[in-house]
């Protein structure tokens, strides 16, 4: 393969860098990863990173990628105790009603974030050209006179010397995250800072490890009731190792769940559903409750800009970050680590524009299902297009139609798994399928605490 430069430099050592660093290390003689913390051996939540903590799922697309970069991954954590399953064969329940599971084929890793990490990083420095500098602070990029091309970054080790030093590069990878200081480099650069999409959710996530019983999950990987607008509280509770379980709360607008342990299991009960609270009321719990916020997922748009330094590239959560509840977060960014490898593989370095209308492209799908399900809450804030409108009346409708048919589980999975775009959702064969159990918009399933239950598809189209 063609070498295209001498040495390029990440900035960030979370999965967007790491796999940032894994395709660049095919066309650079050098690749240096820049992280803030220390992460070389460590397979728990870092200060860096806390929403490492909360649940985290390795979907369908971002495992066959990650399996294709580093090969025998799947097997090599299997090994290590983390389980795998069928995406479509968990125990999903959507509107308050448990869909039917279906065998996808589709491979769902529900390894703690940190300990999965751990598994990339270690394979990731194992490559001959790759190196990672730990405990580093990126000052800011190293720019031309005219500021037309990024020529390195400047940084201060924590552990060396008190000067700053600056680190040569022929590009630059941004994967910092959502804290990203791109734009206001740009900003001090003279270059326009990029447009900002955002959809504020007022999420948060409150999480606990406990125990596993052999009676909790019933031969099942996780038990997830989804938020919906009727059921705005959601869980995600799955096996994360061969005796611990992790449940994620989840709660949107402003109705965060709770860290006091007490009033933590009093939200469990509150749930749609009863299986989470029966699994957990009495289980060993390893760990107090944390909780994270997350105020807004954001898109910024610079593939929009018409001007843009030379040699600096921004992925993973620093270009697009997505509520996490969709849990694509990882498999987006190994989606844009294979758009920066097909650009690599050109046979030149990436041009800023596109190589940034390209990513665009890779994340309107995903984009479209986290932004237009949130848009589905009346309380979000955001633009609610026709196409936003028409594809939550539809979706509504889908989600009653899979509590009927697993063949629809099966569709919705594949779109769910970055495996197909939602336009397959639309297919006649899948419509059919959808409108013969679900004509008009359904109303939502009951609560377990309802008195009386909600009829099916009663409610009027929307």
């Amino acid at each position: 393969m063609t070498q295209l430069g001498a040495r390029a430099v990440v900035l960030g050592g979370s999965m967007g860098g790491l796999l940032a660093a894994r395709v660049l290390a095919e066309s650079y003689a050098e690749v240096i990863v820049v992280e803030r913390d220390q992460v070389l051996g460590v397979s728990t939540p870092r200060r860096g990173a806390p929403h490492t903590v909360h649940a985290h799922g390795l979907h369908a697309r971002g495992h066959l990628i990650l399996e294709e970069l580093f090969p025998g991954l799947t097997d090599e954590l299997r090994a290590a105790g983390v389980p795998t399953g069928d995406l479509g064969e968990m125990r999903w329940f959507f509107n308050g009603r448990r869909i039917q599971p279906a065998r996808t084929g589709l491979v769902s890793v529900t390894a703690p974030r940190p300990v999965l990490e751990n598994h990339v990083r270690n394979r990731v420095t194992a490559i001959a050209n790759v190196r990672l500098i730990e405990e580093c602070d990126v000052l800011g990029l190293v720019a031309t006179d005219d500021h037309e091309q990024i020529v390195g970054v400047r940084v201060l080790r924590r552990t060396g010397p008190a000067e700053a030093e600056v680190i040569d590069a022929d590009l630059v990878v941004d994967a910092t995250g959502r804290g990203s200081r791109t734009p206001a480099w740009l900003d001090e650069l003279g270059f326009q800072r990029p447009e900002e999409e955002r959809v504020k959710v007022g999420l948060a996530y409150t999480t606990r490890h406990y125990r596993t019983r052999a009676d909790m999950f019933d031969g099942v990987q996780s038990i997830n009731p989804v938020a919906s607008p009727r059921h705005p509280r959601g869980a995600f509770f799955g096996q994360v190792a061969p005796e611990v379980c992790i449940l994620s709360l989840t709660g949107v607008l402003g109705d965060h769940p709770p860290t006091d342990p007490q009033a933590f299991l009093e939200f469990v009960r509150s749930l749609p559903v009863p299986d989470v609270y029966e699994a957990v009321r009495d289980a060993e719990a390893l760990d107090a409750p944390v909780s994270f916020r997350f105020p807004a997922s954001v898109r910024r748009r610079y593939d929009r800009l018409l001007r843009f330094p030379d040699r600096l590239l921004v992925v993973g959560d620093a270009f697009c970050s997505f509520n996490p509840v969709y849990g694509q977060g990882m498999s987006v960014a190994a989606v844009q680590a294979m758009t920066l490898r097909s650009h690599l593989r050109a046979g030149r370095p990436p041009a800023p524009h596109a190589f940034y209308t390209d990513l665009a492209r890779a994340i309107d799908a995903p984009w479209d299902i986290s932004a237009g399900g949130d848009l589905d809450f009346p309380g979000v804030e955001g633009r609610r297009t026709l196409k936003v409108r028409i594809g939550n009346a539809y979706m509504a409708r889908l989600q009653y139609a899979a509590t009927r048919d697993p063949e629809v589980t099966n569709g919705f999975m594949r779109v769910a798994g970055l495996m197909d775009p939602p336009e397959a959702l639309m297919r006649p064969a899948m419509v059919r399928r959808v409108l013969r159990h679900a004509v008009r918009r359904p109303q939502p399933g009951p609560s377990w605490h309802d008195a009386t239950p909600c009829a099916g598809p009663a409610e009027r189209p929307r």
